[in-house]
């Protein structure tokens, strides 16, 4: 596992512990909302074509401005499913070169607290 990969899973176990701390609910289905942005907007697009064919929900992209007048698209991929650190990590091993791949960036997981 890269050195890259290794960071994500650790930050993934950090997660699901936080939400396991504050009373999240183990057993739910959670819906895993990946975040990704790039400058080039036709590049998200062949990703995010990419992630739907894999079974991703992907939402519409959204162009951002950021702190310093950049513009950048931007859009979530979810996935069902437990609040796994390995399940969740072998989907970041398979997001991140399709991102490299589309010179995209990931930015991220998250997901919400469940009863």
């Amino acid at each position: 596992m890269n050195q890259e990969l290794l960071e994500w899973q650790e930050e993934t176990a950090e997660i699901i512990a936080e939400l396991m701390e504050d009373g999240s609910n183990p057993d739910a289905d959670y819906p895993i909302e990946h975040h990704f942005a790039a400058v080039d907007f036709d590049s998200l697009e062949k990703l995010a074509v990419d992630l739907f064919k894999a079974g991703f929900e992907v939402e519409d992209a959204e162009e951002v401005e950021l702190d310093d007048g950049a513009t950048v698209f931007c859009f979530d991929a979810t996935k069902e499913g437990s609040l796994d650190v390995e399940r969740i990590t072998t989907e970041i091993a398979t997001l991140l070169p399709l991102c490299k791949k589309y010179h995209v960036d990931y930015d991220g997981w998250g997901t919400y607290f469940a009863e």
